[in-house]
């Protein structure tokens, strides 16, 4: 088919790879302009859809809009069969969604209708969802509302949101070459009207760690914020993140987000956790006993 692709992140990566090892003909792929970024924050740094794309010898376009006339007429030249969608991040009008002969196809991370929106991994985590997946949508004019024509499942366990993004990124993938190969096999089928939730997207402000919540909820807010912006407390005016812990039942003497030994255990408002992968600020992530011997923290500290 011919296909334009329009993804930024590393989630939509694998699926441009997979349109391309089908044999796919992608004749442009669409990504977000380069941000500030490198080490000083002043270098222009194209986005890892971007980087595949031109690696794959694919023309990279990256408008800021596409509501303006000229923008949907350059889309439509195109003449695609098809668009394919991956975490793009800019609205398509409807303009776009009616160019392409079979419409544009999205590659959304939740089993719809839960989870509709920005952030539906860290969503998942966060509520403690048993299993989540990915759903090839057909899309229309809603938020992630439209008829899904395949979907597949994965555990939540206890991966982080790196993991399982990386995960539900080949899964996805793979789905996506699948019913580009039948179309007719998959048709679409209208997402159920109950069960619908929305993943808004992550405030970094949800990263400061509230020990008044149960150890459980602090475990999954940790896994959720790693590997970005990594869930975090304060000591001595120092921001401390926490990029993996355990959560311990037991309930210990103390309030809430003080430590209970020498050990980096923290109460909770139930129970309680310990830190196992921490990274202070500007060094590199250490377990937690070696940030102990360097900057001990001692029981009765709060945090």
């Amino acid at each position: 088919m011919r296909i334009v692709f329009m993804g930024t992140p590393e989630f939509a990566v694998p699926t441009l790879d997979a349109l391309v090892a089908a044999g796919h003909d992608v004749v442009a792929t669409y990504s977000q302009p380069p941000r500030p970024g490198g080490r000083r924050g002043r270098e222009l740094v194209p986005s890892p859809v971007h980087r595949r794309a031109e690696a794959l010898g694919i023309v990279v376009r990256t408008p800021t809009s596409l509501k303006d006339a000229d923008a949907q007429a350059a889309f439509a030249a195109l003449a695609p069969d098809i668009a394919v969608v991956a975490a793009y991040g800019l609205i398509l009008p409807e303009a776009v969604l009616a160019a392409p002969v079979h419409g544009c196809l999205n590659v959304h991370g939740s089993l719809l209708p839960r989870w509709r929106g920005a952030a539906p991994v860290q969503r998942a985590i966060l509520a403690g969802d048993a299993e989540t997946g990915v759903g090839i949508m057909q899309m229309e004019a809603g938020l992630d509302t439209g008829p899904v024509r395949l979907e597949g499942r994965v555990a939540v366990d206890r991966k982080t949101t790196g993991e399982l993004t990386a995960e539900l990124a080949q899964l996805g993938a793979r789905l996506m070459v699948t019913v580009l190969a039948n179309l007719d096999g998959h048709p679409p089928v209208a997402q159920p009207e109950e069960g619908v939730t929305y993943a808004a997207k992550i405030d970094k402000a949800e990263a400061r760690i509230d020990f008044t919540r149960s150890a459980v909820a602090v475990e999954r807010l940790v896994r959720a914020m790693n590997p970005a912006p990594g869930a975090w407390f304060e000591l001595r005016g120092e921001r401390i993140k926490v990029l993996a812990c355990e959560a311990l039942p037991f309930t210990f003497p103390g309030g809430a987000g003080e430590t209970v030994d020498d050990r980096l255990t923290i109460a909770c408002g139930d129970g309680a956790i310990r830190p196992v992968l921490v990274q202070r600020a500007g060094r590199g992530v250490t377990s937690a006993e070696e940030l102990l011997r360097g900057f001990p923290i001692a029981s009765g500290i709060a945090l």
